[in-house]
């Protein structure tokens, strides 16, 4: 490919919208331009790089055995009122009508879809078990498109979807893809994780696990073991430690009964270690909340923070939010910052592990501006649902290893792998016959990745303080060849010769023929960032040329020969 031809407008400024360093990189270096929030167009070659992602997935997917299709992007409301998801998904979900008002949605993903098919097409244990997938344009209306590729309206995901007759089955294509995704993820050149996941809008109640990418612009935090490979999302990350291992002990018989102290104003945990003079971790901290329309009272330890998505999963919930002042004051007879778990009536009671584990400590009266102190859980207030619904903290110990301790991590979500078991097959009513022609339903597994979102981790990762640093597999173009003076007719025929010969091996290279000064073709070049930079300049005439990788900043003298040489066994060597 010519420069002088392709749409490759390059950028001094960093553009304004762009807030973190791969959407810079992405604008800056032509690769793609936004139409409106959260949407973009590719150009070619932002293009170039996707569809190497693409084949990537492919390859490896159909390596593993899975069969790629194509399902529509528009789908009729019908199948999504079957699950249930047309009113559980959200406002994400973009809804529209056709001309004879009938409800459609733009795909976010295709559980509902595929299964209908599979259920018209695959009617017998004999046929089972299979995997599909398609590499296809998703619509999700983000409240707040943002980071460029990473969290957009439109983008570009493999989602695949498997069938089995048994929970074995499923588990072995699970185990499959695993592999499958930890393949993808290293050939794209990715520092990454898989960790234990929640399964979220898409659902099932099996293993499910985020391959998570590295990067400290991330919006998820992972919590990884220092000495097992032990890693899970925050949202997952079990608790465990000392104080849960206390959790159940018989309540303390030394400490004096309860007693009110006065704490006006005192509401908050900060507040009340400030007034108390106690360490956080004293004082039981009860939140109120509203789960499918019923009070639940939650208690944690001062110094923890209420996991939300857990306490959902304990209740099986569809809905939870934390109650409002009104509500508070109504079902407690206290207001907000003042409630506590003793003499609590009307409501169910949650007591995180850590909070069961601790001899005695300080909570809310359930009275305005007073709190009691010497609280002994177990003999003031009941342990009959303890569980554990609180975020890790690092420094806790590993629940897995029980060696080692947490530390947190930021990590960019890229993959997701979920067992969904029957969810979608029952509603759906996805059945087939085994041997002895019963019906039985069929069982589920889901594989997404994220392929436009792969492109943001890769740059996030690899870059430097010049410009983007391709890795070899997903570069748009493998070599950047520069003649320094294209006026120059020895530095441009020594350049069509080499880029003659490495086309001929199939080798990409983009040649930078353009009437421009050597300063703009070099900061372009490193801008762009391709694995190699071949210049041909001054010494031309002697069959001489520059030679550098761009990911070490290596450059030495070549003849043209050698770095022929160096170039093919770079390139076809991969």
């Amino acid at each position: 490919m010519r420069q002088n031809r392709m749409i490759l407008p390059t950028l001094r400024e960093v553009p304004k919208e762009a807030e973190v360093t791969s959407h810079k990189l992405m604008l800056r270096a032509g690769l793609v331009r936004q139409l409106v929030a959260g949407v973009y167009t590719y150009l070619p070659l932002g293009l170039r790089v996707l569809k190497k992602i693409e084949n990537i997935v492919r390859e490896e997917m159909n390596k593993s055995g899975a069969q790629e299709l194509q399902m529509s992007v528009l789908q009729p409301a019908e199948l999504w009122h079957e699950t249930g998801r047309w009113d559980d998904y959200g406002p994400e979900l973009v809804r529209l009508k056709d001309r004879h008002s009938r409800d459609f949605v733009l795909g976010p993903t295709h559980e509902e879809v595929i299964t209908s098919l599979i259920k018209q097409e695959i009617n017998s244990y004999k046929k089972l078990p299979i995997n599909v997938y398609q590499i296809q344009t998703k619509f999700r209306d983000e409240r707040r498109p943002r980071f460029g590729l990473m969290r957009g309206r439109e983008f570009l995901m493999k989602d695949a979807y498997s069938f089995h007759t048994s929970y074995e089955s499923l588990s072995e294509t699970y185990d499959e893809m695993y592999k499958t995704y930890n393949a993808i993820f290293n050939r794209v050149g990715l520092k990454f994780r898989p960790v234990q996941a929640n399964a979220g809008a898409i659902g099932g109640s099996g293993r499910n696990h985020e391959f998570m990418v590295l990067a400290d612009v991330g919006e998820d935090t992972i919590a990884i073991c220092d000495h097992c490979d032990y890693a899970a999302n925050l949202e997952q990350a079990e608790a465990h430690g000392a104080e849960v291992a206390a959790a159940g002990a018989a309540p303390s018989t030394e400490a004096p009964a309860f007693e009110k102290i006065h704490t006006p104003n005192t509401k908050t945990i900060d507040q009340l270690v400030s007034t108390l003079g106690l360490e956080a971790q004293t004082f039981f901290k009860t939140l109120l909340y509203v789960v499918d329309d019923k009070p639940v009272a939650v208690v944690v330890r001062g110094d923890h923070e209420v996991n939300e998505l857990k306490l959902k999963d304990l209740f099986d919930a569809k809905t939870l939010e934390l109650a409002d002042d009104a509500t508070i004051e109504r079902v407690t007879g206290a207001p907000t910052g003042f409630i506590g778990p003793v003499g609590l009536k009307n409501t169910a009671l949650v007591v995180d592990k850590a909070v069961a584990g601790v001899q005695v400590g300080v909570a809310g009266a359930n009275e305005r501006d007073y709190h009691l102190q010497n609280v002994v859980p177990g003999r003031d207030f009941a342990l009959e649902r303890v569980a554990d619904i609180r975020n890790v903290v690092e420094g806790d110990t590993c629940p897995s290893c029980k060696e080692g301790k947490i530390e947190f991590y930021r990590g960019i979500e890229c993959g997701h792998i979920f067992e969904l078991g029957t969810k979608y097959s029952v509603p759906i009513n996805a059945t087939f016959l085994d041997e002895n022609q019963k019906a039985q339903t069929m069982i589920m597994g889901c594989y997404g990745i994220g392929v436009s979102r792969i492109m943001s981790a890769v740059l996030e990762q690899s870059h430097d303080d010049n410009g983007i640093v391709w890795p070899l597999s997903i570069a748009p173009f493998q070599v950047h060849l520069i003649p320094v003076n294209v006026k120059d007719e020895t530095q441009v025929k020594v350049a069509e010769q080499l880029y003659t010969r490495l086309q001929q091996q199939g080798i990409e290279v983009l040649m930078d023929d353009r009437d421009e000064r050597a300063g703009v073709k070099f900061k372009d070049s490193d801008l762009i960032g391709l694995p190699v930079r071949v210049t041909v300049g001054k010494m031309a005439g002697d069959g001489i040329v520059e030679f550098k990788v761009r990911q070490t900043g290596e450059s030495k003298e070549l003849t043209l020969e050698q770095a022929f040489e160096e170039i093919t066994g770079l390139v076809l060597g991969q």
